[in-house]
């Protein structure tokens, strides 16, 4: 089984990706800023896959000296690093011009110049390597141009998207794989609702539609399947007059 690095890996998607990589056998180097939620999802993990092996370690990755450090580390101890899941993010974010610019900002950087630092980490432990595989947690949102209070963190998650992109257009042909998820509602801390329905998926079935993507190493996948796969089609294909009525 492989070494799967987690960030925001404290609460949400990030630990029931824990929880389903711990299923499947995976060793588990987990970071996040709550330590207290870290330790408790370790303990849990312990409990009911004692043969897993979990680190964790605080982690702001807006302090991207840190981020580097605590890749570096975490590397250090497992021996490498197979899998990097670039997964922390945040949701806030208000209409353009309605005078919250902090708030885009924040989102911006986080989602953004945040990843940036965690993808240039992990592309230098798989170079120096020679394998592993970059996982860059999108969104349905980046399929296209959001309006209101997602606008910043639409184009954020588009943002990333490319720059995973970009790292498989620079590694193609090597051991070293690139996969980017675009999840649609998926209950989550994040989420605006707590609640699943038809489109809004429980945080385990959500998330196991994304772990089996990442197993399968697929290059891309809108998920689950069903109905973002033609929800994200429709929103990145059809004229904009349309295609808002989906946003919401």
């Amino acid at each position: 089984m492989s070494t799967i690095l987690i960030t925001g890996a404290s609460s949400g998607l990030g630990a029931e990706m824990a929880r389903q990589f711990a299923a499947l056998g995976h060793d588990l180097a987990l970071c996040a800023r709550r330590t207290d939620n870290l330790e408790a999802l370790r303990a849990e993990i312990a409990a009911s896959h004692p043969a897993v092996r979990v680190e964790v370690r605080a982690l702001d990755v807006n302090d991207h000296d840190a981020v580097f450090r605590v890749f570096g580390e975490f590397r250090d101890l497992f021996g490498s690093l197979d899998r990097v899941v670039v997964n922390a993010g945040l949701g806030k974010g208000q209409p353009l011009g309605t005078g919250r610019f902090d708030a885009n900002r924040d989102t911006a950087q986080t989602n953004f110049i945040g990843a940036l630092a965690q993808t240039e980490a992990a592309a230098e432990a798989f170079r120096a390597q020679g394998s592993g595989h970059l996982v860059m947690i999108s969104s349905i949102s980046a399929m296209r141009g959001m309006p209101r209070n997602i606008t910043t963190y639409a184009a954020s998650k588009a943002a990333v998207a490319h720059l995973a992109e970009g790292f498989r257009a620079d590694v193609m042909g090597t051991p070293i794989k690139v996969t980017v998820l675009y999840p649609g509602y998926i209950v989550s801390e994040m989420s605006a609702t707590s609640k699943a329905t038809p489109m809004v998926a429980s945080t385990e079935r959500g998330v196991r539609s994304m772990v089996a993507a990442i197993e399968k190493e697929k290059a891309s996948a809108r998920v689950p399947g069903w109905p973002w796969e033609p929800v994200g089609f429709a929103l990145k294909h059809l004229p904009l007059p349309i295609a808002r009525r989906l946003m919401g």
